[in-house]
């Protein structure tokens, strides 16, 4: 049993022109140019909100802080007077800070994050603070206590404000 080869195509069907592939190549090429605009605004989108949910986070973790310095929570020995009850670094949210002491003279230790979030739009775990002491529209870190934290990204928003303001 032999096999006889394919017959030769007609004249009306031997593939694309090369117009049609031409064509083809320009209409690929421009979806393509379309497509990286869309998808440069969607990765920085995912990355705004990453930033939202990490500057809650950690504005959560300082309020939790100045509302178990409030209660009494927080060993007094360790919460400093000019503190206004707000931690004295953002590191002490993770690393924890004592408890009140118990009757048999143990302190528990209150851990308010489990890690620092990284700052999406640098890449870093580097915020820029504010402290309770500060002016408000000061962008310099007084160092008396962590009040708040911004992005210390120098870049704008897609809603055209300063990643730092928000």
């Amino acid at each position: 049993m032999s096999i006889s080869p394919a017959p030769p195509p007609s004249p009306g069907q031997r593939g694309f022109t090369l117009i049609e592939l031409v064509v083809a190549a320009g209409i690929l090429s421009i979806l393509a140019l379309a497509i990286v605009p869309v998808a440069r605004v969607t990765s920085l989108r995912v990355k705004e909100v990453e930033l939202r949910r990490n500057l809650r986070t950690v504005r959560m973790a300082i309020d939790r802080y100045h509302e178990a310095a409030v209660a009494g929570d927080i060993d007094p020995d360790y919460v400093e007077p000019d503190h206004r009850n707000y931690p004295p670094t953002l590191e002490a949210l993770v690393e924890g800070v004592p408890g009140r002491r118990e009757p048999d003279g143990r302190a528990p230790v209150l851990r308010f994050l489990r890690r620092l979030p990284v700052d999406p739009m640098t890449g870093r775990a580097d915020w820029m603070l504010r402290s309770y002491q500060d002016d408000p529209g000061t962008l310099s870190w007084g160092g008396e206590n962590v009040y708040d934290l911004r992005s210390a990204s120098p870049r704008r928003g897609l809603d055209g404000t300063d990643y730092r303001s928000w």
